[in-house]
C-alpha cells in the first residue's frame, strides 16, 4: 500500500504563521523600526525583595566618562584605507580625499583665473543654462552630476564618522550608555536626527519656492517638463542621492552592525536610489521633492524617539513616540495619498504635446508612465501601513502594558559586551 499523502497546511495555520512573523518582528531587538523599543532586560519590581544577608548587588552609580576613539576608526595609512574602503570609517582619511579637489580648485583659481575651473564640477553643481539670469539662475541635468555625487559621498562619510566618534558616542557615554551595540545604535539615530533635520528644512525651503507649495498637486503636471531647476533644487536632489548611496555603502561594507532585517534595509536603500534617479532623469523633481518632505520630516521624530528610549527617558520617549505617530499618519499617509490621487486623476493635466516619450525634449510622460509612477508610491504605502501597524502596537504596549517605561537595572547582564573603553574610562574619572 502506498503511504497516504501528507496533510496540506490549512489556511488557519498560514494566518497563524503571519501573526507569529509579526510578533517576531515586534519583539526583535535588531529590527530597524521596532528594535529600539524592545525591552532588553527584565524590569525591576516596584518593591525589591529584602536581602538580610546583604549579598544582593546594587546598581553602581553612573560615572562620567571621557572620550575614546574606536579602534576600528584608526587609519592604516591613506593608501591602505583607499584600497580597503576603510576611509568610509576613518575621518582623517576621508578628509584627505576631500582636500585634494579643494586644493586643485584653489590652485587653478589663483594661477589660471582666466580659464574656467574644471574642478568646480567636483565641488559645485554644474549645468547652468546659458543666458539664465544672474538674479534667478537655472540649471539642467549634466553628466558632471555623477562626479558631484561621488564627491559628496565622501563628504557624508566624513561628516557621519566625525559626528559619530567625536560627538554622538561621547554624548551617549556621558549619559550612561555603556554597551557597544547601544553606543552604535544611539550614534546612528543621532546622526539621522541631524541629517533629516537639515534636509527636511531644505526640502521645505525648496517646495516653498515652487508652485507646488503646500502640496498643490496639480502643479506636478502643469507646465511639464520641469527640466529647468533652481540651484537649491538641483543641489538638494544631488545631495539626497549622495546621502542614500553613502548609506547603502555603510550597510554593504559593514560599517553599521548588520541587523536581522539587513536584506530588507538594503532593498529599501536600492529602491530609494532607483526612485531618486528615475524622478531626476524624467524631470519629475516636483513630485520627488514632495515625497522627500513627507519622509524626511517624519524620520526626525522616529530617530528622536529611539534616542530617548536608548537614554531610558521612558516617559519623554512615550510622548515623543505618540507625537511621531501623529506626524507619521499625516505625512506618510494623508499627504502621500494626496500624491497618489494626483497621479491617478491629474496626470492628464500634462499638455498633450508633452504626453510622449521624447527624451531630447525633456518629455518622458507617455500614457503608460501614469502606472509607472503610481505603482512604486502605492507599494511604498503598503510598507508604510505595515510599519504603522507595528508602531501602534508599540504604543499600545507602552500605555497598557508599560513596556517602554520599564525601569531597568544597570547591573543586569546583557548579551552585548561593554565597550572595551568603558571600564578604562570609568576608572580615569
Amino acid at each position: 500500500m502506498s503511504a497516504p499523502p501528507p496533510n496540506k497546511p490549512s489556511a488557519r495555520r498560514r494566518a497563524s504563521s503571519i501573526a507569529e512573523r509579526i510578533d517576531r518582528i515586534e519583539h526583535d531587538p535588531n529590527h530597524h523600526l521596532t528594535g529600539a523599543f524592545v525591552s532588553d532586560t527584565p524590569s525591576v519590581p516596584a518593591f525589591p525583595p529584602q536581602d538580610p544577608t546583604g549579598k544582593i548587588k546594587h546598581a553602581k552609580p553612573k560615572q562620567k566618562v571621557a572620550f575614546a576613539v574606536d579602534e576600528n576608526s584608526k587609519s592604516a595609512g591613506l593608501w591602505e584605507d583607499l584600497r580597503t574602503m576603510r576611509w568610509m570609517r576613518v575621518p582623517a582619511s576621508s578628509a584627505k580625499i576631500l582636500g585634494v579637489p579643494i586644493l586643485l580648485w584653489l590652485n587653478w583659481h589663483f594661477l589660471s583665473s582666466h580659464q574656467p575651473n574644471p574642478f568646480s564640477h567636483v565641488i559645485f553643481i554644474s549645468g547652468r543654462i546659458p543666458g539664465s539670469s544672474d538674479d534667478d539662475p537655472r540649471y539642467q541635468k549634466t553628466y558632471w552630476d555623477l562626479l558631484f555625487i561621488a564627491y559628496y559621498v565622501v563628504v557624508f562619510a566624513f561628516v557621519r564618522q566625525s559626528l559619530t566618534l567625536y560627538v554622538l558616542r561621547p554624548f551617549a557615554r556621558y549619559f550612561g550608555i555603556r554597551k557597544e551595540g547601544k553606543l552604535d545604535r544611539f550614534a546612528e539615530q543621532g546622526y539621522a536626527i541631524i541629517y533629516f533635520g537639515v534636509f527636511a528644512t531644505m526640502g521645505i525651503l525648496v517646495m516653498r519656492s515652487l508652485p507646488t507649495w503646500w502640496f498643490r498637486t496639480e502643479y506636478f503636471w502643469i507646465d511639464y517638463p520641469h527640466w529647468e531647476m533652481k540651484p537649491l533644487m538641483k543641489c538638494y536632489y544631488l545631495l539626497q542621492s549622495a546621502y542614500w548611496l553613502q548609506q547603502l555603502l555603510v550597510m554593504v561594507l559593514g560599517i553599521e552592525k548588520p541587523r536581522k532585517d539587513f536584506a530588507e534595509l538594503v532593498a529599501h536603500h536600492i529602491v530609494t536610489l532607483w526612485l531618486i534617479g528615475w524622478s531626476y532623469l524624467a524631470n519629475l523633481t516636483f513630485i520627488g521633492n514632495a515625497v522627500f518632505v513627507t519622509m524626511d520630516f517624519s524620520d526626525i521624530w522616529l530617530s528622536f524617539s529611539k534616542c530617548l528610549n536608548y537614554l531610558k527617558l521612558d516617559r519623554t520617549s512615550l510622548v515623543s513616540f505618540a507625537w511621531l505617530i501623529i506626524i507619521w499618519t499625516y505625512m506618510r499617509h494623508f499627504l502621500n495619498w494626496r500624491i497618489l490621487w494626483s497621479v491617478w486623476t491629474e496626470f492628464d493635466l500634462v499638455a498633450p504635446q508633452h504626453r510622449y516619450w521624447d527624451p531630447p525634449t525633456g518629455a518622458y510622460l507617455a500614457p503608460w508612465m501614469r502606472y509607472q509612477i503610481f505603482a512604486p508610491i502605492a507599494l511604498l504605502q503598503v510598507l508604510m501601513f505595515f510599519w504603522s501597524f507595528l508602531m501602534w502596537r508599540i504604543l499600545y504596549r507602552a500605555v497598557f502594558v508599560n513596556v517602554i517605561a520599564d525601569d531597568r537595572s544597570d547591573d543586569e547582564e546583557e548579551d552585548e559586551p561593554e565597550s572595551p573603553n568603558a571600564e578604562k574610562l570609568a576608572k580615569e574619572d
